[in-house]
């Protein structure tokens, strides 16, 4: 389907879902000054375009488990497709990597990996990233404490 230019309401609508995915279509429409029925024609519209990729819940790390937040760079032997390709291929099936960029500067790809414990990122570390083909060198940085984290873009420039 061909991407609609969203306007003033599409934005509110974002802003208010990004807010609260949960929310009632009726209190959406009345956040945003539509009808029920307008409000969730859009709603689909903006899914349907693939502006909204999805719904989630966002759970917190260290309550299930997970306190140890690793940011982890990779540089790769070559910067060829097929080792770019395989790596990506290869680091998409890992569930503990949450997030991976293909990057400039210095390293080629940067990784943020959740884990249990310290022994738990050493395994997957040994037995999985180190032996991904192409991989020349990484690098790990440990997050001693969250600071700010977000999950809603910033959509008030696009106005």
């Amino acid at each position: 389907m061909p991407q609609t230019e969203l306007d003033a309401i599409d934005y509110k609508i974002l802003e208010t879902l990004q807010g609260d995915a949960r929310i009632s279509n009726v209190d959406l429409s009345e956040q945003v000054n539509l009808s029920p029925s307008p409000c969730l024609r859009r709603v689909k519209r903006l899914e349907a375009e693939g502006t909204i990729r999805s719904y989630a819940t966002l759970l917190d790390p260290a309550e299930v488990g997970l306190p140890v937040s690793v940011f982890v760079q990779v540089s790769l032997e070559r910067q060829v497709d097929d080792a770019l390709e395989n790596f990506e291929r290869e680091i998409v099936t890992r569930p503990e990597v949450m997030e991976c960029y293909l990057m400039t500067g210095d390293s080629d790809y940067l990784l943020r990996v959740v884990a249990p414990d310290l022994e738990s990122f050493q395994k997957f570390l040994l037995e999985h990233l180190t032996r991904i083909p192409g991989v020349a060198s990484i690098k790990s940085s440990f997050a001693l404490k969250q600071v700010s984290y977000r999950t809603a873009l910033p959509l008030g420039h696009l106005r």
